[in-house]
């Protein structure tokens, strides 16, 4: 049976500032560890323990670890339940709010157990027992580590990834595409299939590069196969290639999309539209990672990733027949739906910024939108998402007459938008300037008694009822009105 660790008493040491290593192991990462007790054998006891690992700082109240945590932040915190005044709960609360990247283990003992429940609920990550063993005192220290060194390696990752208005090659802040980067950041480090889902010209392609860019393979090839524009006859050779015929001298060889990324990617656009042919040989080339090239006797084992995205809806293709259930199902290990631009209008000022600077590269003057251009890009629809936005900033770049992108200078379907909107706030305007319309009796009765029946979805007697008249009353009426169908 292990012995409770026994408590004695140590002069406080002054704060230090911990040297960052790698976060590649335990041994290359040292932790700044504060312990906040108001007994000075348990800060030292607890100091002894830590090990190494730990540049360790002690406070003896929430005041004092407050102090120190806005002078130095920490890591982890060790925290007694018990502190004088039930402030325990509150420092738990505060270090959340303030550091929310810390992790906050609360020491408790039976008399404070109701106070670690709140610790607890606002926000501490771990507990730890009194009396406790140094071996229990390790294995929480250890749970801490763990899960300080994922979110370490989950926030490395996002940072390499993330440029100022989005990810990789991905631009956009908005919450729908904050998604992406949580979904994007975990599937860029595996190696299985992943399909994309989107409108077209939603970002799928920059989707499946920014897969490629943050992965471990990133300077390996990325060869994307359009299945919609080959003909059937020359799908299978551009994925899986074409053997040399032996009879045949002039009969050239091909290596397919899947040999020669190597262990790139292999993006296939508008899987969808695959020959079901195709279909039967990409599960079997998925399932044993080998592919039998056209013409060939021995398959060659291929290492690419394949990634699969489609416009269309696959599973509703697969209902019909059109898609085979079981390669939808392999291709469907992780999923990414990309939401429509219009779903995601807070983006569009910095995707047009973008596509901007990209396309009046090389001139005199630096280009700019106008305040009206600017706002009508952000109303419109964009039934074509960032594809047909990108195109619509190029043609204002074309077009424009001087620095300055104004409404006219945009194409011809956010011209009749523009033109749209102006009619209706002429016709808002005049009906204001107006004031509301006088109806007749006659007018106002008709209006009541057509709304009433569908309200009601075409019930006329209990229409009748609801209005005080007699049904007799009620089809006179709208044969009078040329409604009595």
């Amino acid at each position: 049976m292990r012995t409770p660790l026994s408590y004695t008493a140590k002069t406080v040491g002054s704060p230090g500032v911990a040297q960052r290593g790698s976060s590649a192991g335990t041994d290359a990462l040292t932790l700044r560890l504060l312990v906040v007790s108001a007994n000075a054998a348990e800060r030292r006891t607890l100091r002894d323990a830590a090990g190494p690992q730990f540049e360790v700082i002690e406070a003896e109240s929430a005041a004092a670890a407050s102090a120190l945590l806005a002078a130095c932040p920490c890591d982890l915190v060790l925290l007694d339940a018990g502190l004088p005044q039930n402030t325990g709960v509150a420092l738990v609360t505060e270090i959340v709010a303030s550091f929310p990247r810390t992790n906050i283990v609360v020491l408790t003992s039976f008399a404070t157990a109701s106070l670690a429940m709140d610790a607890m609920r606002a926000g501490a990550s771990d507990y730890l027992t009194k009396p406790f063993t140094e071996h229990d005192l390790q294995q929480v220290l250890e749970r801490a580590i763990q899960r300080l060194q994922l979110d370490l390696q989950s926030r490395l990752l996002r940072e390499c990834l993330r440029t100022a208005t989005g990810m990789g090659p991905l631009i956009g802040t908005s919450s729908g595409m904050e998604r992406i980067y949580r979904i994007l950041s975990k599937v860029a480090l595996s190696h299985h299939p992943a399909l994309i889902l989107g409108e077209s010209g939603s970002g799928k392609e920059a989707v499946a590069r920014a897969i490629q860019e943050s992965g471990r393979n990133a300077s390996s090839p990325f060869i994307l196969v359009d299945c919609a524009a080959l003909p059937a006859e020359a799908v299978e050779a551009e994925l899986f290639g074409v053997a040399r015929s032996a009879n045949q001298k002039n009969t050239r060889a091909c290596e397919g999309a899947l040999i020669a990324a190597g262990n790139g990617t292999v993006f296939l656009d508008e899987v969808g539209e695959l020959p079901s042919r195709s279909q039967s040989k990409l599960l079997r080339a998925l399932q044993e990672r080998t592919i039998q090239p056209a013409g060939g006797v021995d398959p060659k084992p291929f290492s690419a990733r394949v990634l699969a995205a489609s416009s269309a809806d696959l599973m509703a293709k697969v209902e019909q027949g059109q898609f085979r259930k079981d390669l939808y199902s392999r291709l469907n290990v992780v999923k990414l739906t990309i939401p429509p631009l219009r779903d995601r209008r807070e983006d569009i000022p910095m995707l047009a910024q973008h596509f901007l600077g990209r396309a009046s590269a090389g001139r005199k003057n630096e280009c700019s939108f106008s305040d009206e251009s600017l706002q009508l890009l952000c109303d419109y629809s964009w039934p074509g998402n960032v594809r047909e936005l990108q195109t619509a900033v190029e043609r204002m770049v074309s077009m424009s007459s001087g620095p300055v992108l104004h409404a006219v200078d945009l194409p011809t379907q956010l011209q009749d938008f523009h033109a749209h909107l102006r009619t209706e706030a002429a016709a808002a305007s005049e009906a204001e300037d107006s004031g509301p319309a006088v109806l007749s009796i006659g007018e106002l009765e008709k209006q009541a008694i057509l709304g009433t029946i569908r309200q009601l979805n075409g019930d006329k007697l209990l229409s009748a009822k609801l209005l005080g008249i007699g049904k007799t009353t009620l089809y006179r009426k709208l044969k009078e009105y040329g409604e009595e169908r």
